[in-house]
């Protein structure tokens, strides 16, 4: 970072501030359709304290260059591009930065344009209704004496990092540098309920998968997809933040910004890593699933199998009596004709032989239809 005009450091606090404060979070006006107000706040501070809370750009403009020493943190939401290009007329930004902030869907990164710092970051937040996870981005502008933030999306809760900052003057009096870790801070900080949340996914899932349900299948890809943004979102930032710690002697950072980048950095790259077990986790997953449901479907194949192999074997057994019971039938049918010239009919032993005949055939069937196995 630019280094700042020297003056005597603030006292330090043990570990306060920003990290872990207790006020109230503030919430972002609430946009309506016709009635959207890009300059969500915008203020003037001078040794860490807010000096001026212009209404319009132009004003800020004005009341930062009244006097050294100001810093003014300017949050934007969706800005339109007449409002980015003034503020790149003011401060100089560069025009590739500006075009990134105006389309957005830019990859998390860092760059250096002169004494400019732009970067780019992926909130992430955890929406419990739909239990799916929602991605913003986050477009900072950090100058030796400006901030600029332009947000797309609703996290990471901006106003109430701002306001924690405010309440620790000795912090927000570091610089630019100071808001920016702040900033960095909070949104990795949304992580850790994304991170809880796709825990107990996970969780869900797996009794799912084991209870056979069909669309467990569906629910594994659809996490996976958000896992995949997740990366996306997390593992540029671990480079980004070690790249920061890089520069701390080159840009004199002060000690207690570094300590608390350090932390940042160490609660991404666990963050990282967790998002990287989830989806190597979702990938087992999705083939125990696999293997669960090609299990299911050969043990429905083999009862399909074993029924359709019993229903053949009572087939046989009708198949054989009907044949047996068939051959008295045709004969008793063929001495039933009543016709008078038939030769057996005035037979003595016509009758004793058409018993026999009967008898004979059936024996002969049942013995041939036992031998096999179709009685």
């Amino acid at each position: 970072m630019p280094e700042r005009p020297d003056r005597d450091p603030p006292p330090s606090p043990k570990r306060p501030g920003w990290r872990r404060a207790t006020p109230p979070p503030a919430t972002p006006p609430a946009e309506t359709p016709g009635n959207h107000r890009s300059v969500i706040d915008s203020a003037v501070y001078r040794d860490g304290r807010r000096v001026a809370s212009p209404t319009t750009l132009t004003e800020t403009f004005r009341r930062l260059r009244e006097q050294p020493g100001r810093m003014a943190w300017i949050g934007l939401h969706r800005p339109t591009e007449a409002e980015l290009l003034s503020l790149a007329d003011e401060f100089n930004l560069h025009e590739l930065a500006v075009e990134d902030a105006l389309e957005a869907h830019q990859r998390p990164k860092l760059e250096r344009y002169g004494d400019t710092l732009f970067v780019v970051l992926r909130a992430a937040r955890y929406l419990d209704a739909p239990e799916e996870v929602e991605f913003s981005e986050l477009h900072i502008f950090v100058g030796p004496d400006f901030l600029i933030t332009v947000r797309h999306g609703a996290a990471p809760d901006l106003p109430a990092v701002r306001l924690r900052m405010e309440g620790t003057p000795e912090l927000l009096s570091l610089g630019p540098e100071a808001a920016l870790y702040a900033i960095l801070d909070a949104v990795v900080d949304g992580y850790a309920p994304v991170v809880a949340g796709v825990q107990n996914d996970m969780d869900e899932i797996e009794t799912e998968v084991f209870r056979g349900d069909p669309e467990v299948s569906r629910r594994i890809y659809e996490l996976s997809r958000e896992m995949v943004e997740f990366q996306r979102a997390t593992r540029p930032l671990v480079a980004m933040l070690h790249g920061l710690m890089a520069g701390f002697a080159k840009y004199g950072t002060e000690e207690e910004l570094q300590r608390y980048l350090r932390d940042v950095a160490d609660h991404v790259t666990h963050t990282s890593e967790r998002v990287d077990g989830f989806r190597q986790a979702l990938t087992d997953i999705l083939t125990v699933n696999a293997t669960l449901v090609s299990q299911q479907q050969n043990a429905e194949m083999r009862a399909l199998a074993e029924a359709g192999f019993e229903q053949n074997e009572e087939i046989k057994k009708i198949s054989s009596w009907a044949a047996i019971l068939f051959a008295p039938t045709l004969v008793g049918t063929i001495y039933g004709m009543n016709f008078e010239t038939m030769p057996e009919l005035h037979w003595a032993a016509g009758y004793p032989f058409a018993v026999l005949l009967m008898a004979v055939v059936c024996t002969s069937l049942y013995v041939i239809f036992k031998k096999r196995d179709w009685l």
